[in-house]
């Protein structure tokens, strides 16, 4: 890619070293996009992780879900109790 982008301004008069300015900016500005999602990527080590042990994930789920309504009859019966 970069040696076609530099092709194409050399081919309609760009200068030697602004095309290479050019291209050069080009590619910091892909590398500092890159970077700044790569943390929001997926490895391959990540999706082997999930798949490697569902059972976990599954309980993981459970327990949080299980928390999670107890909370809310937890919250719905101090709010009961608070309105009478």
């Amino acid at each position: 890619m970069e040696l076609e982008i530099y092709e194409a301004f050399i081919g309609v008069g760009v200068p030697n070293e602004k095309a290479k300015a050019v291209v050069e900016s080009i590619n910091k500005e892909i590398d500092r996009r890159y970077n700044l999602h790569a943390a929001q990527l997926a490895t391959k080590g990540d999706i082997a992780a999930v798949r490697a042990d569902p059972a976990e994930a599954k309980a993981e789920i459970i327990k949080w879900t299980v928390g999670a309504m107890f909370g809310a009859v937890a919250l719905f019966a101090t709010i009961t109790k608070l309105w009478h």
